[in-house]
């Protein structure tokens, strides 16, 4: 008897998990399903799981095709159960291709083709909340945000548009995508979300476009360069009732919500000062030192580090200023932007050529906290007090590229749920987008 293994959540069960377990059933004679548990999918990454463990246990046996049904909860299981079981074949789906290559050395490995073109009409009307999100460019960040999205339950980034129809195909061909087009009127039809990673001057237009053929959207900072046109992208959403986000990764990843909850508990007192820094020597032939109307250190690093200032010191600020090293070309190397607070002050330190300490300090009447590089990545931080040897240390996980924590707010808020939106508020947004429109007036003047 040849006995075949697969494994998945099989959350909100849909046409391309029965034909998986299908084609799984079909590569033997007898077929184990591992489902796994809540506890472990939120362990490894993957968020938002809706069923429960029960139903999705119910869901693969009223397909008929599993022999037995095993339960996964902890990691190495996979091994254990191959053994265990003696399992000749171990199958996953195509998404997950090389990642379970070290299993050949128990058994022979298959990644099974994916079931494009799931109906989210279809899903929904099962009471499915399924997402379908087209992307809008095909650059560093899009390449990362698409293994990312996997992670996600109820989500399928299905397409792509690039004005570039070559630059959409070859993305479309690598993550194996329903549609690739340079037709946005094609690209708006069949999707539900967009996200939107072009170059930084298109995300106003795109956005404005999107939120008008009704699509919910998450949007690459920065979001735009006018405090203007971010009031009115917001104004749009609402009228529309769409959600927009502005992706700034860090405002909603698990270890920087937990410490601004603490900095503002009063854990330090009262916050008087905020200093952070983002800095990255970039290659002088990349778009950051070479665009110079929109490239340089404070365009490309300034938002991070505005986040924090503008949710720990608000948003009414008296006054800022900004001083800059300049290229030759006139973008900045490196910027510090200072702002004057009623009670307080802040200072955002950015930069593509210059290097410095990337730390994140929050200055209290009764302590202080610090997270060091790269506290945009928060994993770690502490609490420190006049007393040195008093000290409290708070570690949390930041899991891969960190961009599914921002997609798993995305589709919680999608599905009607505003218990996250305080993560990243729309007049934070409007705020970080008058900064910049400020900076970059001051830029183009000298």
């Amino acid at each position: 008897m040849k006995k075949v293994i697969t494994y998945g959540s099989f959350d909100l069960f849909h046409e391309g998990h029965y034909n998986l377990l299908k084609r799984a059933k079909s590569l033997g004679d007898y077929l184990i399903v591992g489902v796994t548990t809540e506890q472990y999918d939120e362990s490894r990454g993957k968020l938002n799981i809706v069923d429960s463990l029960d139903k999705r246990i119910e869901n693969v046996r009223q397909t008929g095709f599993a022999d037995e049904i095993i339960v996964e909860d902890h990691p190495g299981q996979k091994v254990e159960d191959v053994q265990k079981y003696n399992v000749d074949i171990f199958t996953v789906g195509s998404d997950w291709y090389g990642t379970f290559d070290y299993m050949e050395q128990f058994c022979r490995v298959v990644y099974l083709e994916r079931t494009k073109n799931i109906s989210s009409t279809q899903m929904r009307a099962l009471g499915h909340p399924i997402i379908r999100i087209g992307v809008i460019g095909t650059g560093r960040i899009a390449v990362r945000f698409v293994p990312e999205a996997k992670y996600v339950s109820g989500v399928i980034v299905s397409s792509v548009y690039n004005p570039s129809l070559e630059s959409a195909m070859e993305f479309g061909k690598k993550f194996e995508l329903d549609l690739a087009t340079d037709d946005l009127e094609q690209f708006w039809e069949g999707i539900d979300a967009v996200y939107i990673a072009s170059p930084h001057e298109t995300h106003y237009d795109y956005a404005k476009q999107a939120l008008g053929k009704g699509k919910h959207v998450l949007c690459e900072k920065p979001l735009a360069f006018r405090r203007d046109q971010a009031e009115e992208l917001f104004a749009i959403a609402e009228e529309k009732g769409k959600v927009l986000l502005e992706a700034i990764k860090t405002a909603y990843c698990p270890g920087f919500v937990q410490m601004m909850g603490i900095a503002k508990s009063g854990a330090i007192g009262k916050i008087c000062d905020v200093e952070a820094c983002f800095t990255r020597l970039t290659d002088p032939e990349l778009r950051e030192r070479k665009d110079v109307e929109f490239g340089g250190g404070f365009t490309e690093f300034g938002s991070h580090t505005l986040l924090p200032i503008m949710k720990l010191m608000g948003t009414d600020y008296k006054e800022v200023r900004f001083d800059s090293i300049l290229d030759e070309n006139g973008i900045d190397l490196y910027t510090k932007a200072s702002f004057v607070y009623e009670h307080g002050m802040a200072l955002s330190k950015s930069g593509v050529g210059v290097k410095s300490e990337g730390q994140l300090l929050i200055s209290g009447t009764k302590g202080y906290i610090l997270a060091e590089s790269p506290w945009w990545l928060t994993q770690y931080f502490e609490v420190r007090y006049e007393d040195p040897s008093k000290k409290d240390r708070y570690f949390s996980k930041f899991l891969g590229q960190g961009l599914r924590y921002e997609i798993s707010d995305f589709a919680y808020m999608i599905n009607g749920h505003q218990g996250r939106s305080y993560k990243f508020r729309p007049e934070e947004s409007i705020a970080i987008a008058g900064v910049m429109e400020k900076f970059l007036e001051k830029r183009k003047g000298g």
